[in-house]
């Protein structure tokens, strides 16, 4: 049985690799997405029936439930609240790590209160303790318990029942230096205390409990002092903190599915952290203590007094895209909130019919999650060969005729490269600003997720469009449906 189950678990750790793999194209993602799962399928039924924790019954009924819930969740979670589903998964993710940690420890302690000197343990096939055990104990909680409060603010964050805003208050940083060397305090405690008896989980029970509740305080203290503009690296960074709180717990168990899988989970997630850190030219310590995003910026951001924005109509837009040879469109969060992906599907295909070239281009950090705009563009069965990343298009912009900017904020102002007292000067942006006409879906002047003036709206060449973008893309097709 041991030979089946670990060849199940080597086919598990393949799958999952050449899952991810596949993952890094969007014309193979979903088929990626799938190998992953039934890989994640085998993992479970490989260790349910090995360990025999569960009658066969009852795991074909909890994967039943399973099953249902999950199609539930995702017929009725919309695309705009994807960001704040995966951040409620990562935080489920992690308790569930911390949870395992202290059934193994209750395993222990009740082991140790039926018999002297292991005889306890012995009966319940449980080993002395020793430092491996407990630090991967005290690991799974600790990593899993900062991810558990950790994500569910991000949650609070992204769904507006928390303000975006940076939250901080004095002394904060200084308490939270205190608590971080509680924990570190509470991981050793337990270290020291089995050189004397390896029999006691005492010691292990204690730490790991005043461990949890530190956790529990730390990941709130450290999320709820990112603004709203840096929650996508966030989100990703707790992605890889459960990731690596699986890990930890897979030597718990020491279960080797848990360990590959959860040590894949925390290096891509730590990948991309670095990867969206360097598309806003700023390091992963720089989001953790800078607090970006979300209050108007201090001092920083050129206020926006004495200039005047020029509105534009459907019918002048219209006519502006439907005769230019190159039109460029900026999907941003807006979109996403208007549900307007199939009608901007449709527009690009009428302008396309009259011989205009459109392309999409994509900044590495557009909407809320990593790759919001892949998925949200894909829904709406727009070719992958139209989406073009930023360092990909960039030079376009000078040669383009229009381009049509669709809920997007900051990753199109020019102030992150003219500005250098702004809060965003260095970010890498898309030069919609070089290009001939800019036209700008936008509700209203609010200021975007950052909180800073953007200077795109007042440029002479752009022309706002204000309402719901959904409703002015209708409008749009219209109109270059009234031209033909």
């Amino acid at each position: 049985m041991s030979t089946l189950v670990n060849l199940a678990y080597l086919a598990v750790a393949a799958l999952f690799i050449i899952g991810i793999k596949r993952m890094n194209s969007p014309a193979t993602a979903r088929a990626g997405n799938r190998l992953s799962a039934v890989g994640m399928l085998i993992a479970i039924v490989a260790t349910l029936v090995s360990a025999r924790i569960l009658s066969p019954w009852m795991i074909a009924s909890g994967l039943a439930l399973g099953t249902v819930l999950g199609i539930l969740l995702a017929a009725r979670v919309q695309m705009t609240q994807m960001p704040e589903m995966v951040a409620a998964l990562n935080g489920l993710g992690g308790a569930a790590s911390a949870l395992v940690a202290w059934a193994e420890v209750s395993r222990y302690t009740a082991a140790q209160a039926e018999g002297f000197a292991g005889s306890g343990f012995a009966r319940h096939g449980l080993a002395a303790l020793d430092g491996r055990l407990v630090i991967t104990i005290t690991l799974s909680v600790l990593i899993g318990a900062v991810t558990f409060s950790g994500s569910f603010v991000a949650f609070g964050k992204l769904n507006g029942k928390i303000s975006g805003n940076p939250v901080s208050f004095p002394g904060m940083r200084l308490l939270t230096s205190l608590l971080a060397l509680v924990a570190v305090a509470a991981v050793a405690f337990p270290l020291v205390m089995v050189r004397d008896s390896a029999f006691d989980a005492g010691p292990l029970a204690v730490s790991t409990l005043v461990l949890g509740l530190v956790a529990l305080v730390l990941g709130v203290l450290l999320v709820i002092p990112i603004g709203g503009a840096d929650m996508p690296v966030v989100v990703s960074l707790l992605n890889s903190y459960s990731g690596l709180a699986a890990a930890a717990t897979g030597f718990v168990l020491e279960n080797q599915a848990l360990i590959v899988s959860g040590a894949l989970v925390g290096a891509s997630g730590i990948i991309l952290s670095k990867i969206m850190c360097d598309a806003m030219n700023r390091s992963l310590l720089n989001v953790l203590v800078g607090g970006f995003g979300g209050a108007a910026a201090e001092g920083g951001a050129r206020s926006a007094a004495g200039l005047t924005v020029r509105t534009v109509t459907p019918d002048d837009a219209a006519v502006l895209l439907a005769y230019a040879g190159q039109v460029v469109v900026v999907p941003g969060y807006g979109l996403a909130v208007a549900q307007a992906q199939h009608v901007i599907r449709e527009l690009v295909d009428l302008v396309q019919a009259r011989g205009v070239r459109v392309k999409y281009a994509i900044h590495p950090v557009a909407g809320r999650m990593p790759g919001h705009m892949n998925v949200l563009l894909a829904e709406a069965n727009v070719p992958y060969d139209q989406l073009f990343e930023m360092d990909e298009i960039n030079d376009e912009f000078e040669r383009t005729d229009a381009v049509l900017v669709i809920g997007a904020n900051d990753v199109v102002n020019p102030a992150a490269r003219t500005d250098p007292s702004s809060p965003i000067y260095g970010m890498p942006i898309l030069n919609v600003d070089r290009a001939k006409n800019v036209i700008v879906l936008k509700r209203s002047m609010a200021a975007g997720y950052s909180g800073v003036e953007n200077e795109l709206f007042y440029l002479p060449r752009t022309g706002m469009l204000f309402g719901d973008a959904r409703k002015s893309l209708e409008r749009l097709v219209q109109e270059v449906k009234a031209l033909s």
